[in-house]
């Protein structure tokens, strides 16, 4: 049976558990003093040898009066234990006890008359110290407070996941009455969460890590019309002697800035769709496909942008790039930088000398941004690259051969000043250039290199259509809940040669 087997102290079991040190008994150290009706001790606990200092020896057969108590309160006491036994009343109370080591000390009694089979009387003193008894006492009680005046909702499970007991913010939050919810599982009151959150709690109960701010949205009886959002935490309780009590949440109410932040986001994806091409065209010599994914984190919208700009004499520009940050800022700034590199393809620069210009026009903004240029002219076959701190395209064969292009990565774009290389990749018919921002590949968890020999594996089939290629990409690749965007396009080359719609233009490359 582990620490947090629920049925320990179960009353419904039938087993007897014992206790380890350590729990509030031990902290109160309630002592025990048995007397006889003459005021004799005939018992005395270890608690009790400890509280007064005596040892049984030494306190078994004396007069508890003439012990404990000194002169000046000896009748006090007398009269108290007198009206006990005779009246059978309970007295509850606080006296001087003079203790062995000659100091007095302010002790809590609890005295009462038993009764034994021979109709004899006897008297059971219960003491502890009363300074640690007044501590223990303001300790719960201002935990009381905190707990019932907190505008957090807290709540203790235990270790079977049922509730305990709930605070009145959190009784308000679920829209259960507090009585309600004790004894029930958490999936009965909140049946909204996801199983996740009982798979935190479990793993909170065996490790004693606390989960902090784990994000939720949902709807809860005190508003079953609306979503709210919370952000929940979770942390293990224990004794003081360390055995696992159950788990505790802290609930926070986030509801305001979770729709305030879900509207800045739409605004940022509107803002972002409409600054992507719809569709691009398909251009001589290639098929073209393509995917755009925002972050499936509610906070979290980026700057990935990917375009498919005509050139002249039948020579088309693909482009993906990825602004760093998040947010309406960063869609902005991918729509200036997606309108100046049209511009710039305009004037049938090389690769390089694009992104020479970018990188000045990134300066200025203040930002930092990666991005893959590549020009393909369907006359000689041929595709002409300039990476600017982005990952390597991938190159995959009608035979079923793929390979990360070795390219100069360059710098970010953002006014480094770095020169820029481009690189002539030879394209053969049915060969497919698969552009991507980092968002398909990296995690938290897994290296880069990784990642990217997963993004080959995936492409294990040539004769598969570009659309299906794209969705197998992002069905494989993308986890749920990530926190980046991805922008994705897919050039196939055409069968067959392509003429020049016009006169070659004299471009410096």
């Amino acid at each position: 049976m582990g620490s947090t087997d629920p049925s320990q102290g179960d009353p419904g079991t039938s087993d007897v558990v014992p206790s380890t040190p350590g729990g509030l008994l031990d902290v109160l150290n309630v002592a025990a003093v048995l007397l006889d009706a003459r005021g004799r001790i005939d018992l005395w606990s270890p608690q009790a040898e400890i509280l007064f200092g005596y040892s049984a020896e030494e306190a078994l057969g004396q007069y508890a009066g003439h012990l404990l108590i000194d002169n000046e309160h000896r009748n006090t006491v007398m009269a108290l234990f007198d009206r006990v036994m005779e009246d059978g009343e309970s007295w509850a109370g606080v006296f001087p006890v003079r203790h062995r080591d000659g100091s007095t000390r302010l002790v809590e009694f609890r005295n009462m008359r038993l009764q034994d089979d021979q109709r004899d009387h006897w008297a059971l003193g219960l003491a502890t110290d009363q300074a640690t008894l007044r501590q223990v006492e303001r300790n719960l009680a201002l935990s009381a407070q905190l707990v019932s005046q907190s505008p957090i909702g807290l709540a203790m499970l235990g270790t079977d996941l049922r509730y305990i007991s709930v605070n009145p913010a959190e009784e308000r939050m679920n829209g259960v009455p507090a009585a309600e919810h004790v004894g029930r599982h958490v999936h009965e009151v909140l049946p909204f969460l996801d199983e996740s959150f009982e798979g935190a709690m479990r793993e909170v109960l065996a490790t004693g890590t606390p989960i902090l701010d784990q994000y939720t949205v949902g709807r809860t009886a005190a508003d079953p019309d609306n979503d709210h959002a919370w952000s929940i935490s979770f942390y293990r309780l224990e004794a003081p002697n360390g055995k696992v009590l159950g788990v505790a949440t802290s609930s926070v109410d986030v509801t305001d800035r979770h729709r305030a932040v879900e509207e800045q986001r739409q605004t940022a994806l509107t803002l972002q769709r409409s600054l992507l091409p719809q569709p691009p065209p398909q251009r001589p010599g290639l098929s073209i496909a393509f995917r755009y994914r925002p972050a499936q984190a509610t906070i979290e919208i980026g700057g990935d942008w990917f375009d498919v700009i005509p050139l002249n004499n039948d020579k088309t520009a693909l482009v993906v790039g990825d602004v760093m940050g998040s947010g309406v800022s960063a869609a902005a700034t991918m729509g200036q930088l997606r309108t100046a590199t049209r511009t710039l393809a305009d004037l049938d620069l090389s690769p390089a000398q694009v992104l020479h210009h970018l990188d000045h026009i990134t300066d200025g903004l203040g930002i930092i941004a990666t991005c893959v240029y590549a020009v393909f002219d369907p006359a000689t076959a041929r595709c002409h690259i300039s990476l600017a701190g982005h990952l390597p395209p991938v190159l995959l064969h009608p035979d079923g051969t793929r390979e990360l292009l070795d390219l100069p990565t360059g710098a970010p774009l953002g006014g480094c000043g770095i020169p820029f290389d481009t690189t002539s990749v030879g394209v053969r018919p049915g060969d497919q250039l698969i552009l991507y921002t980092d968002g398909l590949v990296e995690t938290r968890d897994q290296a880069i290199d990784v990642r990217l020999n997963a993004l080959l594996d995936v492409l294990d089939d040539p004769h598969r259509s570009l659309e299906a290629t794209c969705d197998l990409l992002l069905r494989t690749l993308r986890g749920e809940g990530d926190h980046d965007d991805v922008a994705l396009l897919i050039a196939r080359a055409s069968h067959g040669p392509v003429s020049r719609s016009s006169h070659p233009s004299p471009g410096p490359w």
